[in-house]
């Protein structure tokens, strides 16, 4: 009986999820396909990660949608990236509401997924493309890319992680 009491004991035990890494507000995310390391913004009231790209254009390969952009970023070079469009997402842009309107503007975007290096772990984010050079950081992590790296974010400190390893 005893036996019995403890498998049932040992079965009554909560799971327990994996403890998030901890990283600051601001860190280093290389992305191999490009060939860049970029600083980045952790931003948890952001929902989906931007790359600061310009140049910005659709257009159509074997009967699928793909993108080619440049990079938007201090000191980048004039290559020109193409990368397979995985959707286009629709980004409430509520600096441009209109107070007259009921809802507010939308941009569409396309979305590629990048792999993305954060300290020594490497995932596929999906990113949408938008020239973000006007901001201090040439990418955003949002929310979902947060919770891909299994992040949690303490917005006191910066560059917490090692330069991307991956």
């Amino acid at each position: 009986m005893k036996s019995v009491f403890v498998l049932l004991s040992v079965l009554a035990l909560p799971v327990m999820a994996a403890e998030p890494t901890l990283y600051g507000r601001y860190e280093y995310i290389k992305l191999p396909e490009i060939g860049e390391t970029l600083q980045a913004k952790m931003d948890t009231g952001a929902l989906t990660a931007s790359l600061s790209a310009k140049n910005i254009e659709t257009f159509t390969r074997d009967g699928e949608p793909w993108v080619r952009f440049q990079l938007a970023t201090k000191g980048a070079s004039d290559k020109v990236y193409e990368h397979k469009v995985a959707r286009i997402s629709k980004i409430k842009n509520r600096a441009d509401e209109d107070e007259d309107k009921d809802e507010p503007v939308s941009a569409k975007r396309p979305v590629v997924a990048l792999e993305m290096c954060l300290g020594d772990v490497k995932r596929t984010v999906e990113a949408n493309l938008t020239d973000r050079s006007s901001f201090n950081y040439p990418l955003l992590i949002g929310a979902k890319a947060l919770r891909e790296f299994g992040a949690a974010v303490n917005p006191a400190r910066r560059y917490t992680a090692d330069k991307p390893d991956c």
